[in-house]
């Protein structure tokens, strides 16, 4: 067995929270200069340049890419030989050490704090953007990995769900992602990072929609055929014309990343996640 202090924990979740919003992946800002250079509408490209502008900036003066700096989705994936060192009661496990970075690194990076306490009721914030969404899974190995993504409100509003027949074919499922995208529009920031779950339920394939956004976005699916699909809806979903910031263009979007699961004969769920161009992430491993 191996223990991995509670503090330890905290910290790391507090770092990757202020990363995230301050630093722009690299694999996000060369999909942007590679669309500023390739895009034929001269104030589309405009836009391009001054979104790589301001992640430039955001780095030079470490401050927030977007003022909406998100609701916290982690992704934490623990090894089964890991144990957490507790550090004192309401301390102790593996949530409340991701919580408490979460709130450390919203407080240290002068992050705006955007998640209410109840949905629909008093709607009162809760003043430390907690708790966090959290996906835990239990894997072998004594390592545990957190992934941790800032998710903006407007273009999460924007992300759907539909259950096919499960006699749909390819060319539907593209076209209903795209029309998601089209129906999402200016108001969820393009350009736009895709994230689609194929498979699955209900749940899993929304799941599956998220984690998408993981991946970098000049990797494509393993699978050949999903692979192609990407491709593919990339090129219907640029072809829309919305372009940066739905002021027309050829860059609607700057990938589309398909993750699969296996599902019921009588189904075949498909979510769609939208993400805006401010696509925050941060990894770590410990």
């Amino acid at each position: 067995m191996r223990t991995i202090d509670f503090e330890q924990i905290a910290r790391t979740v507090e770092r990757l929270c202020v990363e995230a919003c301050h630093e722009l992946p690299p694999d996000v800002v060369r999909a942007l200069e590679g669309a500023a250079q390739k895009e034929s509408n001269p104030r589309a490209a405009r836009i391009l340049r001054q979104l790589i502008e301001n992640a430039r900036l955001a780095v030079q003066d470490q401050i927030p890419l977007c003022q909406d700096t998100g609701l916290t989705v982690v992704f934490a994936e623990a090894g089964s030989d890991v144990v957490v060192a507790p550090a004192g009661p309401g301390r102790q496990t593996l949530i409340e050490a991701i919580n408490e970075g979460v709130r450390g690194g919203y407080e240290a990076g002068y992050l705006r704090k955007s998640i209410v306490a109840d949905p629909l009721h008093q709607r009162k914030n809760t003043g430390t953007n907690t708790p966090a969404i959290i996906h835990l899974a239990i894997v072998p190995g004594d390592s545990l990995k957190l992934a941790v993504m800032t998710k903006g409100g407007g273009c999460e509003n924007k992300s759907q769900f539909h259950m096919f027949r499960p006699t749909a074919d390819r060319q539907q499922v593209i076209e209903w992602v795209a029309g998601v995208v089209r129906e999402a529009g200016a108001d969820a920031c393009p350009p736009f990072v895709v994230g689609v779950g194929i498979g699955g339920n209900f749940e899993h394939s929304c799941l599956l929609s998220k984690r998408a956004l993981l991946r970098g976005l000049d990797e494509p699916n393993a699978d050949p055929f999903y692979a192609q699909v990407e491709q593919d809806l990339l090129q219907q979903i640029n072809a829309l014309g919305l372009g940066p910031q739905g002021l027309g263009g050829d860059t609607t979007a700057l990938a589309v990343l398909i993750e699969t699961a296996p599902c019921h004969i009588a189904s075949l769920p498909v979510a769609v996640n939208i993400e805006c161009h401010s696509h925050r992430h941060r990894s770590a491993e410990l």
